[in-house]
């Protein structure tokens, strides 16, 4: 097929020696979608000759061209009125590319997504996918340019010849909107995994995986800890991930003497991660706001029950407490969590399987197919 394929995105991207990176989860999928198309275009931040982390993996596409914007910031006076001077020429830029496009696909929310939101009315007949990425629920809290975003993308009128992705089913959505899902490993990577609680003689392991920042509270997975050993639970607890709540953590662990129960570990490659799902028994993961949480789905994967919030369609993925547990941000309820399984072993085994059976369902190889209906159409 001669056609190409436009990514309009806020995500910041990274180019070195001729290959141009992003986040490895985004960049994983953003590789499905594009690999059948002649030609890529993508328009988002790019900064040149930066150092690339560990969680970060290059685009896989023999003809990917980048229009670079600056990155739409509106949070501080300096950084509003940079953004607002930029805002015509990256205007002029989309619409050129939306121009010149067989498929549109807008990632949302984000600033660069509102925008695209606008300008992408202009091109009625051209076929888009737009993937929100967010929290879609309609009564969580959310900031106005998400509101707004939500509010366009749920309306035909501003968007035609358009399949909005959202995670998880709601009452409210229009006949564009399809409940959609993500997926992070392969057929090959499914494993049978029996997992029993450890005897008392060895510590619980506990699992935080995502940014270290403050909506994903990965201080509450520490107090969690806390609690645990504050009860004679023996447990330990890594964390895989980087953020400007590290040095917080640090701190804590310090003062509390928990060096030996805790491990930071920075952000960890994907292949050393999933031998972390293997091998903890329980995800602790008390985000505030969420979209389809990738670690999540992933700890389930490979029988790792989690301990997490009703944020978005959270509830949904674990069934509403058959395949995992659903608590509010208090440290003290995971102890609850586990004391409960600690004295029902036969629970924990039952939910980490029937976690690992529902997320086996949605290999990568699913995903692919399901994207081949929305844009080769």
């Amino acid at each position: 097929m001669n056609s190409s394929f436009l990514i309009v995105s806020h995500v910041y991207h990274k180019s070195t020696e001729g290959k141009v990176y992003g986040y490895a989860p985004y960049v994983k999928e953003m590789n499905l979608w594009i690999a059948n198309f002649d030609l890529v275009v993508l328009l988002a931040p790019v900064e040149k000759n930066s150092n690339i982390s560990p969680i970060e993996i290059p685009y896989e596409h023999p003809n990917l061209k980048v229009i670079a914007v600056p990155l739409l910031d509106f949070t501080g006076l300096g950084k509003s009125i940079k953004s607002f001077v930029s805002l015509p020429g990256i205007i002029f830029k989309m619409w050129m590319a939306m121009r010149a496009s067989d498929h549109i696909h807008l990632r949302c929310p984000g600033n660069m997504g509102l925008l695209g939101c606008w300008v992408q009315r202009f091109f009625p007949k051209t076929t888009k996918t737009v993937k929100y990425a967010g929290n879609w629920d309609p009564q969580s809290s959310q900031p106005f340019t998400y509101r707004l975003q939500r509010k366009m993308l749920n309306n035909p009128a501003v968007f035609k010849n358009t399949r909005v992705l959202v995670y998880g089913h709601w009452p409210d959505s229009a006949d564009h909107i399809l409940a959609f899902f993500t997926a992070s490993y392969f057929k090959k990577d499914i494993v049978p995994i029996e997992k029993k609680l450890n005897s008392p003689t060895e510590p619980l392991k506990l699992l935080f995986v995502g940014s270290l920042i403050k909506d994903k509270n990965p201080l509450l997975a520490l107090k969690s800890l806390h609690h645990l050993l504050a009860k004679n639970i023996s447990a330990h607890l890594d964390f895989c991930g980087d953020g400007d709540q590290y040095g917080i953590l640090l701190d804590y662990i310090q003062r509390h003497k928990l060096e030996g129960n805790v491990t930071l570990r920075g952000n960890v490659a994907a292949a050393e991660l999933k031998e972390f799902y293997k091998q903890a028994d329980f995800l602790v993961f008390l985000s505030e706001s969420e979209g389809w949480p990738k670690v999540v789905a992933e700890a389930m994967f490979f029988g790792c029950v989690p301990i997490t919030t009703p944020v978005s369609c959270v509830a949904e993925m674990l069934n509403h407490g058959e395949r995992g547990d659903l608590i509010g941000k208090d440290p003290t309820e995971v102890v609850g969590v586990i004391n409960t399984y600690l004295q029902d072993p036969k629970l924990f085994e039952q939910k980490s399987q029937e976690a690992m059976k529902w997320s086996n369902k949605f290999t990568l190889e699913l995903f692919e197919k399901e994207i081949k209906k929305l844009v080769y159409v």
